[in-house]
């Protein structure tokens, strides 16, 4: 390798920028020739130990596009490495130098683990435009409706001008849909400036079907070792799976430290499979966070069977990342809100003991039984922090797992979508909305995919397939109306409508009280670090009760159901702190969110839990009209009693 551009590289693979030119190195073991086809000539690479070739193009600098041509015969390849594709991924790659452009983000400490409220975002569907600069505009909002965090869906290339970014092909170029890299950088840093840190969804698990060169460079960067749904699993362990290793490890850190991302969510990371003594992850969570050295990062995992090992530390059997996406929260928010239970819903209840089980532990199947599928899951998470968990009553997967791509808002009543909210919002797990919850959006979120005709159709028969598990859409009359996930109207509802802002502005009013006092009460804020418990009320009522200092407590009652009225009311965690009564705080039952009123909850008759509502109250001192109300009951109730046993005489 040429050793003054070894000095500035700052990738293994990839074309760097260097003083004299461009180097370039590729990765290609069962090659014996590999040359760089740029628009002023060939350079052929020299081989290096362990299967990679590279060379420097002097004379050249950023913005040259270049092409692979192997073993001297064609077609020519983009660079598996490339940081940008301007034509696309079956196009030629372009040389980009990341260090150009003027960061003004030095001051910026990253993101801590606890206080995050989390924003999922798709950029091609959060604005009519679909940029990164369309999306900038409405930074300001966003932190001002108590966002602290983005987390883009995936940017990297993928094929056709619409897609969700699952089935990257290009995975260190940010797609050329949404701007250029430095606008994806300019995204960040503003972002950074306003206060609202961005983390990147990536996919390891497996490289989508349509633009994917790697196998041309070496057919070891999949195994037939692992089944995969999505495709060929990724070669972790096996022959030759070193440099496959240090690709992808490469490209953890490379979001961290090019784009100074503050953290990345990982896609499916039960499908990242290896049985090498460090898994993986382990390395991939150590280079993001070099990466990013003293600034702080979150690493967030998506794993369907709930493995809670992925966030405990490395020295306890771990891989010492951070948080987990909570599918049980969501399951039984989704019956309890729909009454809907079947398919994958079928081990939820809704119950108001999954909720309080939730809120205290955070997955609910920790080892049990799973009727579903037929065998255990999950693993204990007992010791982990509640902001580990992030919570969600919609994101882009659930709500295109519908019939038709109706968001939670659309498919229940208001009040119980309101009290839901609020339990979302203010329990002590992280929560995440998806882009236009705040303000109910009114549109749906399909999936979308711009594929080829035919791969096109291989996609909407394996999507329908997939459906078809739920009877509800199995129904004619339903799965003819799925939507084709390659036309293009399919993209175009799915982007947002910022007049609903407006049209909706009592839900977006009550998103924005919970998160100020989410933001701003010492005890809520505190995400019950000083203890938190729950009980169950009713059929469809439970409370929460934060434990605070100096008796600051802060008590949640929910009810899905109709008013409750709980008469005796044995349960202690009711009881307020010793010489306090409770107040209201914050009610979902409110006028200003849309709501028909709060009539008071410790009534004469004992407590009233109002139906299709949830009401958060703090302790105060009783008061003189406390006390005359309790006397005067205490006085009614001796002269009832007196009644019952000697009569009016």
């Amino acid at each position: 390798m040429n050793t003054a551009c070894a000095a500035v590289r700052r990738l293994p693979v990839g074309a760097e920028v260097c003083p004299d030119g461009v180097h370039f190195r590729v990765w290609a073991p069962r090659r014996k020739h590999v040359a760089v086809v740029l628009a002023g000539g060939i350079v052929e690479l020299g081989r290096e130990p362990d299967g990679y070739f590279s060379g420097l193009a002097a004379g050249t600098s950023a913005g040259v596009r270049y092409q692979y041509r192997l073993d001297g015969e064609e077609p020519l390849y983009p660079d598996p490495a490339s940081r940008f594709q301007p034509e696309g991924p079956h196009g030629p790659s372009q040389a980009i130098d990341p260090a150009g452009f003027p960061w003004t983000d030095a001051a910026w400490p990253g993101l801590a683990l606890n206080g995050q409220v989390l924003y999922e975002m798709h950029i091609g569907t959060f604005t009519r435009e679909g940029t990164y600069a369309a999306a900038m505009e409405q930074f300001s909002e966003l932190k001002d409706t108590g966002i602290t965090a983005l987390e883009l869906m995936p940017v990297a290339e993928f094929p056709g001008a619409f897609g969700w970014g699952y089935d990257g092909v290009d995975l260190f170029a940010p797609t050329r849909l949404y701007g250029e890299p430095d606008d994806l950088r300019r995204f960040v840093d503003r972002a950074h400036s306003v206060g609202l840190g961005v983390i990147l969804d990536v996919v390891y698990n497996h490289v989508g079907p349509d633009g994917n060169y790697l196998k041309a460079f070496s057919p070891d960067y999949f195994t037939n070792k692992y089944e995969n749904e999505w495709g060929e699993a990724i070669n972790f362990d096996g022959q030759e799976s070193g440099p496959v290793r240090e690709f992808f490890i490469a490209n953890a850190g490379y979001w961290i430290d090019e784009f100074h991302f503050d953290g990345l969510r990982l896609d499916a990371t039960q499908s990242i499979l290896d049985d090498s003594p460090v898994h993986v992850l382990v390395d991939i969570g150590r280079r993001a966070r070099q990466a990013a050295g003293k600034r702080s990062i979150i690493l967030v995992n998506e794993n369907e069977p709930q493995h809670t090992n992925l966030v405990r530390p490395v020295e306890q059997g771990g891989c010492g990342l951070d948080m987990l996406w909570n599918d049980d929260f969501h399951h039984s928010a989704v019956v309890a809100l729909t009454g809907r239970n079947e398919a994958y819903y079928s081990d939820h209840k809704g119950t108001p003991q999954e909720f309080v089980s939730a809120v205290k532990y955070g997955y609910l199947f920790q080892g049990q039984l799973y009727s579903w599928q037929g065998k255990r899951r999950g693993q204990p998470s007992f010791g982990l922090t509640p902001a580990a968990f992030v919570n969600y009553i919609q994101n882009h997967d659930q709500i295109a797992n519908s019939a038709l791509g109706l968001r939670i808002n659309s498919l229940t009543s208001p009040g119980r979508y309101r009290a839901m909210t609020a339990l979302l919002l203010l329990a002590p797990g992280t929560p995440m909305l998806f882009q236009g919850q705040e303000f109910a959006a009114s549109t749906p979120f399909f999936y979308f995919a711009d594929h080829k005709p035919d791969l096109a159709k291989v996609v909407d028969d394996g999507r329908a397939d997939f459906l078809s598990q739920f009877p509800s859409i199995k129904a004619p009359d339903i799965l003819t109306r799925l939507t084709s996930a390659r036309e293009r109207a399919t993209f175009e509802r799915s982007v947002l409508d910022f007049e609903d802002r407006i049209r909706n502005s009592q839900a977006y009013a009550m998103h924005r009280e919970l998160l100020r006092i989410r933001r701003e009460d010492a005890t809520i804020r505190a995400q019950g670090a000083a203890g938190i418990d729950g009980a169950v009320l009713g059929p469809e009522a439970f409370l929460v009760r934060w434990f605070g200092e100096n008796s600051e407590d802060r008590l949640l009652v929910v009810n899905f159901g109709i008013d409750l009225h709980l008469n005796p009311a044995p349960e202690p965690l009711l009881a307020p702190p010793r010489g306090m009564r409770w107040r209201k705080l914050f009610s979902t039952e409110d006028a200003r969110y849309g709501g028909a009123g709060t009539p008071p909850q410790e009534t004469d008759g004992n407590w009233l839990l109002p139906g299709h509502a949830a009401v958060l109250l703090r302790p105060a001192p009783a008061d003189v009209a406390d006390l005359e109300r309790e006397l005067r009951l205490e006085r009614e109730t001796i002269a009832r009693r007196k009644r019952e046993k000697y009569g009016d005489s």
